[in-house]
Formats: structure tokens, C-alpha cells, sequence
């Protein structure tokens, strides 16, 4: 198979995300991208008695947000080109394809959630609009909006932004939130009432210390995530009795996050060295047991029948799928494998891959080793950094596996999945500290074992993978990283802060200790902008023009300080793409680009010094 052969077999491929149980527990929905030149909403009936039915069919990516509470249809979003502004629509299992609008077209703000009321004309949801002036605003408020008036009730208004995650509870008499009123790091629980009249905090456990809730089914209680002493606990809370307990508090386990399936018992997705290994928890008695054993990650989403579960399946040989799992096996209830001519053995399976960084800590990664004799190696660093890399399927791994090159996918400090600690430790210095040490170790580990050469590794990333790409062209010789293709990253921390969306300062704040009034030295020497005179080696900048979080301007700043230096660089924009690059018709220009620039500068190895 020829190179575009492939890369069309891989982008045929459907990704799923944002997987979605109806309450009644019968339907699950998610969005497919790569099927279509946009991603579209599916849904199916999660006993497999049917296949899926797509709901949406426009020119732009729709998500499913959350269900209406009859299971009846499903409230979607859809922003234009990636700007993040989003419109919420309401789509019917009945109608597809029919989209109505419940909020305005062309917002000039940022919507967070959408939930609908049992009565069908209540939408709860936050957005950064001041309620007075209709214009946007810094703070993000809790709206309870009339989808036929119009009209907004303002119910809560923290005191600074955030993510603020409204959940309706299912009797629709109340809507539970979270602050970041005391302390960028932290977040606390509040509650207020469907009429705003009530809203009060519920669950605090220190400034610094991030609590996540959801809603139990029964309307009362909520399942919550609270960080406490280097680890997360998990516990509920009834809202009416005002008591707190506790299900798991072991300081050896490692529980990610929880939510309440319809139906069932508690689930706790725990990660083990980087792997997700799901539990489920009796709310009541607090008993665990496990879900069916599966080939794979395998998140259970609700439970269908005694012993089976509809669950969310991953490896890095298996895309995403949606399946039925029960003791007996497993099978599809989307019939991917049908959607491709490839087929499991004809990806490459990840390898746990570990070294020590320069302080000592022990730090993993999944390495890709390429398909026959490889040209050189590409480290793909994820974003967050609150985020870890997987035993996955990843399109972008595969092809460059295909096409000779070894891929090395680390798991810095600050990286999820193992303990809350190892996530913390990026704090200590703040971003573009040790974590970039512990990227550069992991190369120079590859390089120690023979499997990466001197001269003959790229580094790519989004987001923060984008900052860490440019960390390293402009930090490190090109003996260690001679080509660097950042996509989408910051360049200049300041420039940043003050252009990205008004709620996602804060976690730049928790992430650098303070804000750029606070510490400007900090953000100074962090940011890759101020080192560009050091690049020796190869630099292709990528950048989705409608990126509301690591806006252009980042890519305008960093433009003017090379031609300042003289340092020459490869530019490729995307007019329609936002925070990444997802559109098939891009992905199809992007992968061969990166392949080709790698290659090229491999090539030319130590002629770049």
C-alpha cells in the first residue's frame, strides 16, 4: 500500500468522542469525525439491536452535548471553523438531520454545558455574557434561558472565571456548578436553585484542592472526585443532609474521575501506570466489582443486561468503538472494522517505553516502532499538559510508523494517569521547566538504546505539545532535535495569556504560579519567543486560523522575532480549523507534509548545526 492508499485507509477510520448515555439508558450518542468532511453525530440503541443513525449532516463539526430527559433527542453544539463560539441545537432520534436552534447563530461569547429542563423549555447552561450590555464578558455566569422567549435568568455569577461544568439535576429543581473563586488551582461545588433565588457552596476541600461532581440518578446525592494529600478520593454527597462519604480513600489507587451510568452502579476509571482500568462502585454499600475483561481500555458507559455492559473500547490497534462486553465477548455496536479495508495487524501496537529525567524521576512514554528500516524518529508530545498519552489509536502515529519513522509519545510531569503527585510536580517550576527536561532525556534514552540517532529526531505537538515542540528547537542542539513542528503552540506566554479565552487564565495562573502582572520574569524566560536566536535546526510553524485558545496572534509575535534574527521557517495555516487540525481534507495535506519535512531534514542531519 502506497503512501496516499494508506493515509486514505487511515483517515477512513472513524474517530469517536464524547460518547453520551441517554438517561432512560437505552441510546448512547457521540460524534464520528473522518466519515464526512466535518464530524457528525451519531446514535444507536446500546442493546445492539440496531445500528447507528446519523443525526447530523452540515458543513461544520456538531458534538453532543447532553440528552433531552425523555431520551427523545439530544442537545448538540456547533461552532464555526473551530472558533469555539458554539450553537446549541436540539435533534430528534425522529428527525434527523433536523437541527433546531435553542441558542443565537454567530454568538459573541463562549457557551460552557447545555442541559434541557423536564419541561422542555427551560436550557441551563454558562457563558462569558454580561446579562446587561449583551456583550461578552470576562466572567463566565450559570443562564437558565427560555428557548422559546428567549429569555435569560441569570443563577449564579462567580466572582472570577473558569469552567464552570453546569449539571441540571434530573428532577430539574436544582443546578450544580463549580468555582475557582479562591485559588486558580482549586474548585469547589456550588448549588443553586432553578429559580436563582438559593446558591450556596457545597463541597470545599481547601483553595488549592480541585473537586468534580456530577448528579446521581436519584436527584439528592451527587458522586464526586476530591484531590486531598497527593491523591483523589471519592465519595457522595447528599444535598439535602448535607453528608459526605466516602467509597474509595486509599492512598495506592489512582481514580481519574467517576460518573453515575443510568441504571447501575458508580463507575471509577482508575489509571495504572498510564493505562485506564475502570471499576464499578455500590453507591450504597460501596462494594466493588469489575466490568467485562476486554482486549484493551474499555470504559463501561451503562449497564445493558446482568454482566453486560455498553462501554467505550481503545488500544492502540483499536480505534474507539462502542461495544456490548460480557463474559461471553465483545462486539461492535457501531461496525467500524466494516468502515475500512484495515485491519488489526495492520497497525502498529504500542511499547512501554521508560527512562529516568535529570532529577531522577521515572518518567514513561508508548514508543512506535517504525514499519521496516526506519529514517528517523518523531516525538509527538500531547497537549494540556493535564492530559496523557495512551495506549491509543492514533492516525497521525500510524502513518508516520508507516512511513519509517519511530515514534516516541512521552508522558512528561504533569501528565495524568499516574497519581495525582506526578501531576503536580509540573507546578514546581511552572511550564517550560523540568518537564521539557524530562522530553529531552526520553530522546536521549531512545538514543542510548540504539533505537533514535543523533540528528535524526523531530518533535510535533498541539497545544502544549506545540509549546514543547518550540521549547526544543529553541533550547536544544540539533543533534538532540534538528526539526520541530509545532502546531498550534504558544510562543510567547504573555501574548497568550491576554488573547486566549477569558476562562482559560486561570489555569495558565495555576500552571505559572500567577498571572503576567504577578510574575513577568516567569513568563519571560518561559516563553520560546525570546530564545528563537538559538535555532539551528529545521522549523515548520502550523496554525488553525480561527484558534480561539492558542490564538494567531501567538504565530504573528514569533514571526516578526525570526525575520528579526534571520532564522529562516516553513508556515502552514488552515482558514477553516480552530485549536488543531481535524478536517480530513487538512489531516490529508498536514500528515505528508510533516512526514516529508521530517524526512528531509533527517537527510540532511548534522549540515543544520
Amino acid at each position: 500500500m502506497n503512501q496516499d492508499s494508506h493515509l486514505q485507509a487511515l483517515l477512513s477510520l472513524p474517530a469517536l468522542s464524547g460518547p453520551v448515555v441517554s438517561r432512560d439508558g437505552r441510546h448512547a450518542a457521540w460524534s464520528w469525525s473522518r466519515l464526512a468532511p466535518t464530524a457528525d453525530v451519531y446514535a444507536a440503541p446500546v442493546n445492539g439491536s440496531g445500528g447507528p443513525v446519523r443525526l447530523t449532516e452540515t458543513d461544520e463539526n456538531a458534538y453532543p452535548v447532553s440528552w433531552a430527559p425523555d431520551g427523545s433527542g439530544l442537545i448538540v453544539e456547533q461552532d464555526t471553523g473551530g472558533d469555539e463560539r458554539s450553537v446549541l441545537h436540539l435533534v430528534r432520534l425522529e428527525r434527523p438531520g433536523e437541527l433546531v436552534p435553542l441558542t443565537e447563530e454567530r454568538p459573541r461569547f463562549f457557551i460552557q454545558g447545555g442541559e434541557l429542563h423536564p419541561n422542555g423549555r427551560w436550557l441551563v447552561y454558562a457563558a462569558n455574557l454580561d446579562p446587561e450590555s449583551g456583550e461578552e464578558d470576562e466572567v463566565y455566569r450559570v443562564f437558565r434561558q427560555d428557548v422559546k422567549t428567549g429569555e435569560r435568568l441569570v443563577l449564579a455569577t462567580p466572582r472570577r472565571s473558569g469552567y464552570l461544568k453546569p449539571r441540571l439535576s434530573p428532577r430539574g429543581d436544582r443546578v450544580l456548578y463549580h468555582r475557582s473563586d479562591l485559588d486558580p488551582a482549586g474548585r469547589q461545588v456550588w448549588i443553586t436553585d432553578i429559580e436563582g433565588g438559593e446558591d450556596r457552596e457545597v463541597l470545599n476541600f481547601g483553595p488549592e484542592a480541585k473537586v468534580e461532581a456530577s448528579w446521581l440518578p436519584d436527584g439528592r446525592r451527587i458522586v464526586f472526585t476530591a484531590e486531598a494529600e497527593g491523591r483523589r478520593r471519592l465519595g457522595t454527597f447528599d444535598a439535602e443532609e448535607g453528608r459526605v462519604r466516602w467509597l474509595i480513600d486509599d492512598p495506592r489507587r489512582n481514580v481519574e474521575y467517576a460518573f453515575a451510568p443510568p441504571g447501575g452502579p458508580l463507575v471509577a476509571a482508575e489509571m495504572r501506570e498510564g493505562r485506564l482500568s475502570a471499576v464499578l462502585v455500590d453507591p450504597e454499600s460501596g462494594e466493588e466489582s469489575q466490568p467485562p475483561r476486554t482486549t484493551g481500555s474499555f470504559v463501561p458507559l451503562v449497564r445493558v443486561r446482568e454482566g453486560e455492559w455498553a462501554g467505550l473500547l481503545y488500544s492502540s490497534t483499536q480505534p474507539a468503538d462502542l461495544v456490548l462486553s460480557s463474559p461471553s465477548g465483545t462486539r461492535s455496536l457501531t461496525g467500524l472494522w466494516e468502515r475500512t479495508v484495515l485491519r488489526p495487524e495492520d497497525l502498529v501496537p504500542a511499547e512501554d517505553f521508560r527512562w529516568r529525567s535529570v532529577d531522577g524521576l521515572e518518567v514513561q512514554g508508548w514508543l512506535y516502532r517504525a514499519r521496516g528500516e526506519a529514517v528517523g524518529t518523531v516525538v509527538l508530545v500531547h497537549g494540556g499538559p493535564t492530559s496523557v498519552s495512551e495506549d491509543r489509536f492514533n492516525a497521525q502515529v500510524q502513518f508516520f510508523a508507516a512511513n519509517g519513522f519511530n515514534v516516541l509519545c512521552p508522558n512528561y510531569r504533569g501528565s495524568t494517569g499516574f497519581g495525582l503527585e506526578f501531576q503536580e510536580k509540573i507546578k514546581e517550576d511552572g511550564w517550560g521547566g523540568r518537564e521539557q527536561e524530562d522530553i529531552r532525556r526520553g530522546i536521549e534514552a531512545l538514543i542510548e538504546a540504539g533505537i533514535a540517532e543523533p540528528y535524526r529526531v523531530g518533535i510535533t505537538g498541539t497545544s502544549y505539545g506545540g509549546y514543547s515542540a518550540w521549547c526544543a528547537i529553541t533550547r536544544y542542539p540539533p543533534e538532540i532535535v534538528v526539526a520541530a513542528a509545532p502546531v498550534c503552540g504558544m510562543t510567547d506566554l504573555v501574548v497568550d495569556y491576554y488573547s486566549t479565552r477569558p476562562d482559560l487564565r486561570p489555569y495558565s495562573e495555576e500552571m505559572m504560579g500567577g498571572s503576567p502582572e504577578e510574575i513577568p520574569e516567569r513568563y519571560r524566560e518561559r516563553s520560546p519567543i525570546n530564545n528563537v536566536k538559538n535555532i539551528r535546526g529545521r522549523l515548520l510553524i502550523v496554525q488553525g486560523e480561527r484558534d480561539p485558545n492558542v490564538t494567531p496572534e501567538n504565530v504573528r509575535a514569533v514571526v516578526k522575532e525570526l525575520e528579526r534574527h534571520g532564522i529562516p521557517y516553513e508556515l502552514l495555516t488552515f482558514a477553516d480549523e480552530g485549536h488543531g487540525i481535524s478536517r480530513p481534507k487538512n489531516l490529508r495535506v498536514l500528515y505528508p507534509r510533516l512526514a516529508n519535512f521530517f524526512r528531509e531534514a533527517f537527510a540532511q542531519g548534522p549540515g543544520l548545526g
